[in-house]
């Protein structure tokens, strides 16, 4: 598996990732309109598992699929299952460009796990990139001081529970091959869902059903392109790239949802650009650790 730190591979993996995670900002909306999000979910991981199958082939079958680190997959995929629930149910109750852009303090909270547990280095250029981007994303948000929507709040705590995901997920890639995480993934989050679900099921239109086809390919394997991204480079390095997500968002739900899209926007999606310029012309080697 390579390994070989290259910021240009994990920009690649992560405009994969951008992409997907577009198509299922937009499929969560128009699922959730008629299904739970626990359905949602469930039939996501199914769906998924039989789409990765045949990586899972490519990689040595399910023999390959065994961990020795079964404790942190539990422990990193519960939370990111609980992260994705509040995710979707934020969806529902605030702007598509509010949940992506409030989503982006989840860097904050993974550069703080990834340089204190898994001793990546906090240079000024990463430090810089960051912030950078928080600012550009407050700017779009504009924080109001009357009445807290509860869909922020909801926001808030899935934007830490995936910080601490990716946080564990960098951690597992160090011993762990993509499609391993990837296929752990999905029958930890399936098991997790099952009873759940059960007591939430409807019988989804066709209209549902397609979309739901749509989140499972799109959910499964923008977590395989960002898996890759981190095989190339340091969380801090990787999770910047991703703030371009919040002005792509907020432009889809201008053009899907008629949602606003102003010089606020503009301004945020600029100094995120900038930050995410610096962060990959940043001399020197890329920090990349693979032991265990």
């Amino acid at each position: 598996m390579d390994r070989t730190p290259s910021k240009p591979k994990a920009a690649w993996w992560m405009a994969g990732w951008l992409c997907l995670m577009l198509i299922v900002v937009v499929a969560g909306r128009e699922t959730t309109r008629e299904l739970n999000v626990f359905q949602i979910m469930e039939v996501r991981c199914f769906l998924g598992f039989f789409m990765l199958y045949p990586l899972i082939r490519i990689s040595g079958g399910f023999a390959a699929m065994k961990t020795s680190r079964p404790l942190q997959h539990v422990g990193r995929n519960l939370i990111h299952y609980a992260a994705q629930l509040g995710w979707f149910f934020a969806l529902t109750l605030i702007s598509l460009g509010q949940v992506v852009a409030i989503e982006f303090t989840m860097p904050i909270w993974t550069a703080i796990l990834a340089a204190s547990f898994l001793g990546e280095r906090m240079t000024a250029w990463k430090i810089s990139a960051i912030v950078l981007g928080v600012v550009g994303v407050i700017v779009i948000v504009r924080p109001a001081t009357g009445e807290i929507n509860p869909g922020q709040l909801i926001a808030i705590a899935a934007a830490v529970g995936f910080g601490v995901s990716v946080a564990m997920m960098k951690s597992l890639t160090r011993t762990e091959t993509t499609v391993a995480i990837i296929f752990w993934m999905l029958v930890i989050q399936f098991v997790a869902g099952f009873i759940p679900t059960l007591y939430v099921w409807k019988s989804p239109s066709m209209y549902a059903w397609g979309w739901m086809v749509v989140i499972a390919f799109c959910g499964t394997f923008s977590h395989y392109c960002m898996a890759r991204a981190m095989l190339h480079a340091d969380a801090t390095v990787v999770l910047p790239m991703d703030f371009l997500r919040v002005p792509l968002t907020a432009t889809v739900g201008w053009l899907i949802y008629s949602e606003r899209l102003d010089i606020f926007t503009v301004l945020g999606a600029a100094l995120i650009l900038t930050g995410n310029l610096l962060n990959l012309k940043a001399p020197g080697p890329v920090a990349l650790r693979v032991g265990t």
